[in-house]
Order: structure tokens, then sequence, then C-alpha cells
């Protein structure tokens, strides 16, 4: 049986706490204190997310409270001194926010993650409202699985679709997530296909070969004899 990939609606978080575009400076200072998070998603009407205000959004407030920046400053600083100058969440949070679908794979997820720099990302579905939200950490949770779990997916996903009706006698290993590929393989082709598709099951730390008896691979030609 083939797995499907693990999705952000497999791990995220679906009681967001989130903000409407008129709540106040302080209102976002409180809720972010009261319930422990760095970025709050920011809703209108229904509850579509037009953006997202972190801590980044409302430090400039506290930078520029005591000067005025130079002109050079202002011109190469411009977002941060109008964010300076916000009392509503309308004012302070970046848009349009970034987001990710609940049926987006925990790969694609982790790329935006890296890409823009962000810790987390509002989950939306078609219509852009607020379904949930996904951190890093929810990201990690796949490395929980246990060795035994990943070790029967490699076998179902892997080795029997790769080594089907084939005399090999391979089997995986797993300690700590670290996959090893014990057997004999008849085509050395196969061992670089077989690493790569064991990489490729979420969950797996790394992947080492372990072979301990091997036939040429007969896609290649014979080597030239003596004449």
């Amino acid at each position: 049986m083939e797995h499907s990939p693990h999705t952000v609606s497999d791990v995220m978080t679906q009681a967001v706490v989130a903000v409407g575009q008129e709540a106040g400076f302080k209102e976002i200072v409180e809720t972010m204190e009261k319930w422990k998070v760095s970025a709050l998603p920011v809703l209108a009407g229904e509850g579509r997310v037009i953006g997202v205000v972190s801590e980044a959004d409302l430090l400039p407030k506290e930078e520029f409270r005591g000067s005025v920046p130079s002109r050079l400053e202002q011109a190469r600083r411009l977002e941060d001194v109008r964010k300076a100058g916000g009392v509503t969440a309308r004012d302070l949070m970046s848009a349009p926010a970034l987001t990710v679908h609940p049926g987006d794979t925990l790969a694609q997820a982790a790329r935006t993650m890296a890409h823009k720099s962000v810790k987390r990302l509002p989950v939306v579905d078609g219509e852009g409202l607020l379904q949930g939200i996904v951190s890093r950490s929810d990201l990690l949770k796949v490395f929980l699985r246990s060795d035994e779990e990943l070790a029967a997916e490699v076998r179902a996903d892997v080795i029997d679709r790769l080594f089907a009706g084939a005399a090999e006698d391979v089997e995986a290993v797993v300690t700590d997530g670290v996959v090893t590929l014990r057997g004999s393989f008849a085509a050395a082709s196969l061992l670089p296909v077989a690493a790569r598709l064991v990489r490729a099951v979420e969950g797996v730390v790394d992947v080492t070969l372990d072979v301990t008896a091997m036939t040429p691979d007969l896609t290649e030609p014979p080597a030239a004899g003596p004449r």
C-alpha cells in the first residue's frame, strides 16, 4: 500500500488566536503575551486572512520612540518608520499574508517558511478563510514517527515495489530514524534509486547502505577481454 505524503492539515493547530483589523496596539501586545505567541493573523469579515501582525511589526514603535530618524534612515526604512506610527492591526500588519492550504505538503510549507524567513503560516481554504496555523515545530512532527512505522513504510513503498519479482534479499533496519538497507542488489544502478526513495519517506533522518553481496550491473557492457 502506497502512503500519501503528509499534508499541512495533518499537523496544523486548528485553534488559532487572531485579531481583527481594528484591534489596537495594546490589545495586540496583550493578546500575544496572554497566548505566548509572536505573531497573529489579522482577519476581516467572516474570518478572511488579510495580513499577519508580528512582534517585528510592533518593535519600530519602541525603536523610534525617543528619536527622529534621519532622512537617509527614513528612506532606507520607510516601512518601519510608517509602522512606528501605527495604532491598529490594519496599520501594523504585513500584507498580503503568506499562507498555505490544508492540502499542501509539509515540504511546500517548509520551503515557504525557509524562503520567506517566517516561523509560522496561517492555513486558509480556497476562499482565504482561516482554518488553522502551522509552525516550524509542527513540520518537525514527522520525525516523531517510530522506527517500526518507518521500517514498515520503507518495506511497503520502496523495497516491495522496487525489488518486486526479483531475487534480491533486501531488508530495512531503522535506528533513531536512520534507515540502513541491507542485502544483495542485482544491479548497482538500483542503489541510488533505492536511497533516494527512502529519503523521500517522511520522518527518515538519513539512509545508509550495507550491501553484503552484489552481482555486476547487467545494463553495463562487459569488459573487453584479451585479443
